[in-house]
């Protein structure tokens, strides 16, 4: 079952597997950032109202807003 990034809790792992139709203005920077299909994912943390999210992703850590991170479709490991 696939999930937005942002629904994930704090530990969980993911594979990402796409990206949210009409998104296309972050799909472009998430391809940047190295958030390619098939890469695993976890969730690290969260800030205290919710925004950003920081994932670890390839050996390093990333910060993501919220709405960024609603782009992104994982599914869970």
């Amino acid at each position: 079952m696939q999930y937005h990034l942002g629904q994930l809790v704090v530990g969980e792992k993911a594979i990402i597997k796409g990206f949210v139709e009409g998104q296309k203005e972050y799909r472009a920077k998430l391809l940047a950032m190295g958030l390619t299909k098939g890469i695993e994912l976890e969730l690290t943390r969260v800030a205290p109202l919710g925004d950003p999210l920081e994932i670890s992703i390839r050996g390093f850590s990333l910060s993501l807003r919220k709405a960024e991170a609603s782009a992104v479709l994982v599914e869970k490991n």
